[in-house]
This record gives structure tokens, C-alpha cells and sequence, in this order.
């Protein structure tokens, strides 16, 4: 049996190699930068909001309170009147991407660490390099985007950005499961 710790350089070097290509997906290349719109006159729109204070959260307008309520009457006609959303709310001022890339990198090396334990309970040492590609990389574009895809089902974020995110996730597989078959032992 393969252990995880005779892992470590696979998952290291995918979680680098994934923390590269998304990178260049969401930085360099045009892939992402249609993912959000603006929202018509959009000055105005924040300046409607900021008097409210909204802590930063995820809210759904309009919020069903209790949930049993989203039969009532009322809710009905808030949500026929519209506008209907879902929104995250972030803490204002700056937009440092420090913590949120150190976070993205240790979520690679967490996705690197289940493509690994999976693989190394099915697989050998010596594992020819197609097999360990397909079980790590299989591992990898689960963990990469699989579960964005139940935002498009339950959210109504558009199939156009799910699909891109799996293409992302993808490639992301990819480089999973190429740097395993690679550093296999």
C-alpha cells in the first residue's frame, strides 16, 4: 500500500501546478471576465444600500421567515413583484487578495490530499501512469467543481458560468492527475 506521506511531492506539485492554471484562467486569460455583470446604474444602487448597513452574509430577498411562509400571500406577491435574489454581502474597504489566494492554495493542497488517499487505497507502487492519472485526476475534478454545479440548480447562477468552472475544473484534474501519474512511486 502507497502511503500518504510518500505523497507529499504529488500533491505539493499539483496543488502549484492548479494554483498556476487558475491563475492564468481567471488573471491572464479572457476565460472569466464575463462571470459578473453590473447591475444597471450601479452607483445608485449601492448608495440605496449603504444606509442599511447589511452585515457582510449571504440573503435571499425576499426571505421567507419562516420557511412555511413561502405559501403565504404576501411573500407570493414580493416575489411576483420582484426583484427576487440571492446575494453575498462582503466586508467593505479593501480587496487584498492575500488571505483569500493563501486560502485557495491550502484548499489545492486539501484537494491534492483526498486525490491522493483515494488513489493510494486503490493503487499500487509501481502503478502504471494512465491509472494513477485517472484515479487522482477523477478525485481532483470532483473536488474542483462538482459541487458548483448544484449552484446553478438551486441558485440560478447561469449554466454559462458552471460550465466554465468545470472547464476550469477540468483542467484542473488534469494537472492533478498528471502530477501523480508523474511522481507516483
Amino acid at each position: 500500500m502507497v502511503t500518504l506521506a510518500s505523497l507529499w511531492l504529488p500533491i505539493l506539485v499539483a496543488a502549484v501546478l492548479v494554483f498556476l492554471a487558475s491563475f492564468i484562467l481567471h488573471m491572464v486569460l479572457p476565460f472569466h471576465r464575463s462571470d459578473y455583470r453590473p447591475v444597471p446604474s450601479e452607483d445608485a444602487v449601492m448608495d440605496a444600500l449603504r444606509p442599511f448597513n447589511i452585515a457582510p452574509g449571504d440573503y435571499m430577498l425576499p426571505s421567507p421567515r419562516p420557511p412555511q411562509h413561502h405559501r403565504a400571500p404576501e411573500f407570493v406577491a414580493k416575489v411576483k413583484k420582484g426583484p427576487v435574489m440571492m446575494m453575498t454581502v462582503m466586508k467593505p474597504g479593501d480587496m487584498a487578495m492575500g488571505g483569500r489566494l493563501a486560502a485557495w492554495f491550502v484548499f489545492c493542497i486539501v484537494v491534492g490530499i483526498l486525490s491522493a488517499y483515494v488513489t493510494s487505497r486503490a493503487l499500487p507502487a509501481g502503478a502504471p501512469y494512465l491509472a494513477v492519472f485517472r484515479f487522482a485526476g477523477t478525485v481532483a475534478f470532483i473536488g474542483y467543481c462538482v459541487a458548483q454545479w448544484e449552484n446553478t440548480i438551486w441558485y440560478s447562477r447561469p449554466w454559462t458560468r458552471t460550465a466554465k468552472d468545470t472547464i476550469d475544473g477540468l483542467i484542473y484534474g488534469l494537472l492533478t492527475g498528471g502530477a501523480f501519474g508523474w511522481l507516483w512511486p
